[in-house]
């Protein structure tokens, strides 16, 4: 529940979208604005509601930024203008997020406000690198610092005589500017130049990355290595442990940029596989997927669907429209008793099987000249037969049934039509290690909408032999096709492609 007038300090984590909370998705779909921090999860703001009002107040070293009084002020107005807000910030709103500052303010203006803790960087992102801030024998207890104190404060409040003598885990958090002053300051202070340290860098997300030294080496490694911020700094012996204990950058894809080219509907469950394998996946779909439920043929074949002795549906976007049609008509799965039922492949089929339909014919191939080979043991001469598909597909099939007499209802259930790319996206995919493609329009699209901007670099992986044509048509080189022509092989192939470079 989400109230008219009330303002929510919501934390979202530490970058994996994963953590964020319930509560805080649930918050953000219903808001009526959401502000938001710039180290908010990718993906955070999806479930807003479209006419939710958007922004952003973030702040990022060297770059002019919204006041903090200022934001707080527009916290105020909006609430007072009756308005549910969401206050969206990284982590945690009460650890080093300012959340107690825009809290207080909210008090003085006589705003009711609502708390909903975060994931905190400093529990998640040393977790991520496997070093556990507490641990039976190297630590009982844990602080967390500020490494980069208000430059306005006239002396630092940081004790570092106690924090030299602080039994377990330091962990700063804005550490990385300061590193070099904060480890002599310690050692300075009387903590071991030898302890071990590490340096985590965008803590939990496919782009983390480990360094791993001594409190009196951890400054210079850090600067070797290029360590930037957002980035944390875990001292004590717990960081000896990451040796044993890494886990995230073990992952198959740990680090690399996979381009999704799907229509967004289903580009989601494609990126969401790929990011569980470790891999930055951007979302660049190429199409869009434009129903005819409309159509006078499409109403028509709903209504005669009892009629014919074989459907054959051609992707899980036909089964999913072809039951909507059904159900404008009155109709269910019952209505495809008496009928043959094929499916092109185990995605078109696992569609069919939500709907309770167990498909009568599955080629062990995914083309439509496999459905036409799988089809040759079902009588069709003189019988109706739906194809049901999207407007632009190849004409294999039909063709091929009305060669062995069928009176073949080709219906477009959809078209599949440009998507226009989103500009940061197309940014992301300049760096991509892979571009994968899952149709012929997908192809078709994505190098029309990018032209010079194709992230030329990229190694092609193809769904299969028909979308590879497409692709060597327009000019890429196809270096990975899978052998099975669904998701399930295409990330196949890509594993075993990002493997065999691994060996490289």
């Amino acid at each position: 529940m989400i109230r008219p007038g009330v303002v929510y300090l919501v934390g979202a984590g530490p970058g994996d979208p994963g953590l964020m909370t319930a509560r805080s998705l649930e918050l953000i779909a219903a808001a009526d604005s959401v502000f938001y921090d710039r180290l908010i999860p990718p993906g955070a703001l999806a479930g807003a509601r479209e006419e939710a009002e958007l922004v952003y107040v973030g702040k990022q070293p060297g770059v002019p930024s919204v006041p903090q009084e200022e934001i707080g002020e527009r916290l105020i107005e909006a609430a007072k203008a009756g308005r549910s807000v969401v206050r969206l910030k990284g982590g945690d709103p009460f650890v080093f997020g300012r959340g107690g500052e825009e809290a207080e303010a909210l008090r003085a203006a006589g705003i009711e406000f609502e708390v909903v803790p975060g994931v905190t960087a400093g529990v998640a992102a040393s977790a991520y690198a496997g070093i556990p801030v507490t641990h039976r024998d190297d630590a009982s207890a844990v602080a967390f610092v500020t490494g980069h104190e208000d430059p306005e404060k006239p002396e630092s409040a940081l004790d570092w005589e106690a924090l030299a003598r602080f039994p377990g885990t330091l962990v700063f958090y804005m550490g990385v500017k300061r590193l070099a002053d904060n480890a002599a300051a310690l050692i300075a202070a009387g903590r071991d130049a030898d302890e071990p340290a590490a340096a985590v860098e965008r803590g939990t997300t496919a782009a983390q990355r480990t360094v791993t030294a001594t409190l009196g080496t951890i400054a210079a490694a850090v600067e070797r290595e290029q360590v930037g911020a957002p980035a944390l700094i875990v001292i004590g012996e717990v960081a000896a442990r990451r040796e044993d204990l890494a886990w995230l950058e073990r992952r198959p894809l740990h680090g690399r940029r996979v381009v999704v080219t799907r229509a967004r509907a289903q580009a989601s469950g494609l990126a969401a596989t790929l990011r569980g394998l470790g891999a930055e996946a951007i979302e660049l779909p190429a199409i869009r997927i434009e129903p005819r439920l409309d159509a006078t043929e499409v109403r028509d074949a709903a209504a005669a669907i009892g009629e014919y002795a074989l459907v054959c549906l051609t992707s899980p976007n036909g089964v999913r429209l072809l039951f909507e049609a059904l159900a404008a008509a009155g109709r269910d799965s019952r209505a495809l008793a008496g009928a043959t039922v094929a499916a092109i492949g185990p995605g078109t089929a696992r569609a069919l099987a939500e709907h309770g339909i167990a498909a009568d014919v599955v080629p062990e191939r995914f083309v439509a000249e496999a459905l036409v080979e799988a089809l040759a043991g079902v009588e069709v001469e003189g019988r109706r037969v739906l194809v049901a598909r999207a407007a632009e597909a190849r004409d294999v099939l039909p063709d091929a049934l009305r060669e062995r007499g069928a009176e073949v209802d080709v219906v477009a259930l959809y078209e599949t039509v440009r998507e226009q790319p989103d500009e940061a996206a197309v940014e992301a995919a300049q760096g991509a290690e892979y571009v994968t493609f899952t149709s012929s329009s997908t192809v078709t699209n994505l190098v029309e909408a990018l032209g010079d901007r194709f992230p030329a670099a990229a190694r092609i992986v193809s769904i299969g032999p028909v979308t590879s044509e497409t692709a060597r048509a327009a000019g890429l080189e196809v270096h990975v096709e899978a052998e099975r022509h669904d998701v399930d092989g295409l990330l196949a192939a890509l594993l075993a492609d990002a493997s065999r470079a691994d060996l490289r």
